[in-house]
């Protein structure tokens, strides 16, 4: 059975939103789940899944979020080669040119374990809202058809 670990870092809630629409939407595909907070989670625990999800928040002018720097710094020893990610969080589009980097940011780190983007990132301004919610559910279905392809 095809396994996601959706891992999530939020200060209003919306990235923790974004994760919960993104979980359900993986397990309405059949998809097992498991959701983690990112300074709860240790980088390693991505390679027990087929799939990977981060959904990171920009803090300020394009910093990653504090609490999940160590998690960022792990990424790079990580091998995740056979793995299909997607990325998908919350900014305020207030930063202009900083609005949601830490999405790029996370892609790029994922794409440097060797790990297969399966959907395009996905950014969403403050609070996810119904044409968000059915661009998270086609973020969902992408993600799950590239890894079954990859499989």
């Amino acid at each position: 059975m095809t396994q996601a670990h959706v891992v999530f870092a939020t200060i209003t809630g919306n990235n923790e939103d974004i994760a919960d629409i993104v979980t359900e939407g993986l397990e309405d595909l059949g998809i097992t789940v498991q959701e983690t907070e990112i300074s709860q989670t240790d980088a390693a625990e991505l390679q027990d899944a087929d799939i990977v999800v981060i959904c990171p928040y920009t803090y300020d002018e394009g910093n990653l979020p504090e609490e999940g720097l160590d998690f960022f710094d792990d990424l790079a020893d990580l091998d995740l080669s056979g793995k299909t990610f997607g990325v998908a969080g919350s900014g305020d589009v207030f930063y202009q040119e900083f609005y949601n980097v830490a999405v790029d940011k996370f892609a790029d780190a994922l794409k440097n374990t060797g790990a297969k983007q399966g959907a395009p990132n996905v950014k969403i301004n403050l609070d996810p809202d119904e044409a968000d919610i059915e661009t998270l559910d086609q973020f969902s279905q992408t993600l799950v058809d590239s890894a079954l392809q990859q499989n």
